[in-house]
């Protein structure tokens, strides 16, 4: 099976590009949809979540008080570690596990914190999404109503533009349009499809 990664900076495009490559019939493994669903009301992992933060992370309804906790971990590294330590062992094996049903040509894992969690080792091919910090800055304000300290501490907390492009097997550059994005993704498809025969 061959295993794509895909990663990139928040709101750099992972999401409308992992739309495109599911268009043509492959298989998307979502880390961010996974540690959404490990999080339920009364699951396990929401549970352990509270009694590590404090009940304040808990809306009334039972749900995650997702902005409590962003609050929390990245006002400070230490707690943002705790909670990587109880939820990414739990997204890996459930990735894991989708690995194991997957029937298209390859797959893709849409993994934001890909390079961060050191798992390059887990695909064969690492795909970055790429933006200007500016375009990356005004869509995070625009569709998560945050201030410009907020994007920036949540900008800062992920490794380098640089880094991340340092790591790439393949770049999708989604400054321009989506027409742009969509041939972009069209060559890589091809090209995944040769290299999983």
């Amino acid at each position: 099976m061959y295993k794509v990664g895909l990663t990139g900076g928040i709101a750099c495009g992972k999401s409308s590009v992992a739309e495109l490559f599911k268009a043509y019939g492959i298989t998307i493994i979502d880390a961010d949809e996974i540690a959404h669903a490990l999080v339920v009301p009364d699951s396990p992992a929401l549970t352990h979540l509270s009694r590590h933060f404090g009940a304040a992370i808990i809306k009334p309804n039972g749900q995650l008080n997702r902005a409590k906790l962003r609050e929390l971990i990245f006002n400070d590294a230490n707690k943002k570690h705790q909670l990587e330590a109880i939820m990414h062992p739990l997204i890996y094996a459930e990735i894991e596990h989708q690995l194991s049903l997957v029937t298209s040509a390859y797959c893709v894992l849409a993994i934001p914190l890909l390079i961060e969690t050191k798992m390059q080792s887990l695909v064969d091919h690492i795909l970055v999404v790429d933006c200007a910090l500016e375009t990356q800055i005004n869509r995070v304000k625009l569709r998560d109503n945050l201030s410009n300290p907020q994007v920036m501490a949540i900008i800062n907390s992920q490794v380098s533009r640089n880094q991340r492009l340092a790591e790439a097997d393949s770049i999708i550059d989604n400054n321009q349009h989506i027409s742009d994005l969509s041939l972009q993704v069209n060559l890589l498809h091809n090209q995944f499809l040769k290299q999983s025969q």
